[in-house]
């Protein structure tokens, strides 16, 4: 089985910016405060592992349901890369990270890994579009491989950083992050327009119709 190089790292890119695990790491700091370091570790595994089971969930049963409300592929597409654009949107102007942070404050529990890091923090509705979107350019057992392959690395990188939470804090800093998160917007803003042009496209509107 010959991968397509271009899809993984359309994929790669798409779920790193979607997840945004640099981003999520000060409010894992700001929802783990006064945590020990072993108990961070266990509050990571947990979110990490949750959103997998999320992610993977919509990325087996995602299109069949759209298939049985009668949506279709495309359809989905232009909407999930609307949604994409609005995310991308809310990352260069700073109103996603707003949100995050008005979660961790009026949601106070002693265990934060499930709700609200897991869900919606790590597997948000811009994850659950993402997953669905990527499985629909690419179907088969190579398309899922991909994706799901994608998106365990994301996972494993989003735990690394959560682990090393209070470290890099230290060390790129607020306007580091800041700096960080716009880059990730723009490329989230480019990619989600190319998903509204494929779905486009395959209604035969564009140059990429028929």
């Amino acid at each position: 089985m010959i991968f397509d190089t271009a899809f993984i790292i359309t994929a790669l890119v798409t779920m790193l910016v979607v997840i945004d695990p640099i981003g999520i790491a000060p409010l894992f700091l700001a929802l783990t405060r006064g945590m020990t370091p072993a108990q961070r570790r266990r509050v990571a595994l947990r979110a990490t592992a949750t959103a997998g089971f999320v992610l993977a969930l919509f990325a087996f049963f995602g299109e069949a349901l759209l298939g049985f409300v009668g949506i279709s592929m495309p359809a989905f597409r232009i909407a999930g890369g609307i949604l994409l654009f609005l995310t991308a949107l809310d990352m260069l102007f700073e109103r996603r990270t707003k949100r995050r942070e008005d979660k961790t404050e009026d949601e106070e529990t002693e265990d934060p890994s499930v709700f609200p890091l897991a869900i919606p923090l790590i597997a948000g509705p811009g994850a659950i579009a993402s997953v669905i979107l990527l499985m629909g350019e690419k179907p088969g057992a190579e398309g899922m491989i991909t994706v799901l392959g994608i998106t365990a690395l994301t996972l494993i990188l989003m735990t690394l950083v959560l682990m090393a939470s209070s470290v890099l804090d230290r060390v790129i800093g607020k306007t580091g992050i800041d700096v960080i998160t716009r880059i990730l917007g723009m490329l989230l803003a480019a990619l989600s327009v190319q998903f509204v042009l494929d779905g486009l496209a395959a209604f035969g509107f564009g140059p990429g119709a028929g």
